[in-house]
């Protein structure tokens, strides 16, 4: 859906959604902000893994742009808090397990 040139300037409508650290991400509160929402299927397997280490290892040159990186997935926060752990992530990881989110973009 946002592979189009057109949905760079798509309006999102607003949401909430439970993430890590005990937070409430709500998209009204990054209003005018840069945010990166990535998208993986599942915590711990080898592909999402690998993806995560990349926004990891990248997550300087994001916040030098002054974007804020959120992992968005079904996993639980129970599972993310784990997944998060391991690969030291230093971002938020937003629990979507009803899909609102995926089908979204």
């Amino acid at each position: 859906m946002l592979d189009s040139p057109s949905a760079l300037d798509h309006v999102v409508p607003e949401f909430s959604a439970p993430m890590t650290g005990s937070k409430f991400f709500k998209l009204a509160d990054y209003k005018g902000q840069k945010i990166v929402l990535y998208f993986y299927p599942k915590d711990n397997t080898p592909g999402c893994t690998t993806e995560g280490m990349e926004f990891r290892d990248a997550y300087d040159d994001f916040r030098r742009t002054g974007a804020t990186v959120f992992g968005v997935s079904r996993d639980s926060i129970r599972s993310h808090e784990g997944f998060k752990a391991k690969l030291a992530l230093p971002f938020e990881l937003i629990s979507d397990p009803d899909e609102t989110l995926c089908t979204m973009f």
